[in-house]
């Protein structure tokens, strides 16, 4: 008997219109502004540049490059300011969003109020919030101090090392939690009942059921919070500079700052791209590394 052959179906000029006519536009926009600014912004990493005339930027290869890496102790300083400020802020705002879903998604009459409540931080713009939040550590707590005689409220916030990292963190917190919160929320919502029931029928305490049923189940939703937050707080700009300032001194500058001061602000266009390249690599390693781990972790239901 012949065999009949199955071939492919040839593409319809008007399907080809279609696809042109959905995906060109966003493609063409991706290519402009994603793609050409970054090819652009990797060959001026091997150039030194002003940012200012287009004709005068010079070859210089891997100077810039070797600088940042012997020669650039602020940049480093930024660096491990950042990592510092980013554990410390994935870590907490996963926790506070995931104990609020456990509270949220409970048998409560003000649950969609309160959900609203924790989710409008997340609508106020980073730099509106960090000037809020300047008022709040100068003014505000100040002035709780000297009514409650606390001594929380009488720390100089944004006046030491110390106390500005934390005050930068809780910013961040305070904004983010929220809206990792709403992800968690529908990941609890979404987990069988059928399996929470039979687990409690089993036996299974409240710890027990946290940690072997729901924690696996909404594994998937973790993935996406903690890829979410890391890449967030490694990009953290808007907040840092108008809550600190990188102040005191540089003591707080995160590596985004680092990079606008040195491009736009010492033009140095060259020297800033190539810090900027550094800085994609490295948050594109860190975050497809906790992608990769935490995937390996996800269950199905």
């Amino acid at each position: 008997m012949a065999k009949i052959s199955h071939s492919p179906r040839p593409v319809k000029w008007s399907e080809w219109m279609q696809q042109t006519i959905f995906v060109g536009p966003g493609l063409l926009a991706f290519i402009l502004i994603v793609l050409t600014p970054f090819a652009m912004g990797f060959y001026y990493t091997f150039t030194e540049w002003d940012g200012l005339d287009l004709d005068g930027a010079k070859w210089t290869g891997m100077a810039n490059i070797t600088r940042i890496m012997t020669d650039d102790p602020r940049f480093w300083q930024a660096f491990w300011f950042t990592a510092k400020f980013t554990l410390a802020a994935v870590v907490i705002t996963n926790l506070i969003a995931f104990l609020l879903a456990l509270l949220l998604t409970q048998n409560l009459k003000s649950r969609g109020v309160l959900r609203t409540v924790f989710f409008l931080p997340n609508v106020i713009g980073g730099l509106l919030l960090g000037y809020i939040w300047y008022f709040i550590f100068t003014r505000g707590f100040s002035a709780i101090g000297e009514a409650t005689g606390l001594g929380f409220f009488n720390l100089q916030w944004l006046g030491t090392p110390n106390t500005a990292f934390w005050g930068v963190v809780i910013v961040f917190v305070w904004q983010t939690a929220g809206y990792m919160m709403i992800i968690y929320i529908a990941a609890i919502i979404g987990v069988p009942k059928d399996l929470l029931e039979a687990a409690r029928i089993d036996g299974a305490g409240r710890w027990q059921l946290l940690r072997s049923v729901l924690v696996p189940l909404i594994m998937p939703a973790i993935t996406i919070c903690l890829f979410l937050t890391t890449s967030n707080a490694f990009k953290m700009f808007d907040l840092n500079l108008s809550l600190t300032g990188g102040g005191p001194g540089n003591s707080s500058e995160s590596i985004a700052l680092n990079i606008y001061r040195e491009a736009l602000v010492n033009n140095r266009y060259g020297l800033g791209t190539a810090k900027a390249m550094i800085f994609f690599f490295g948050v594109a390693l860190i975050t497809i590394t906790q992608v990769w781990f935490t995937k390996k972790r996800e269950v199905e239901a």
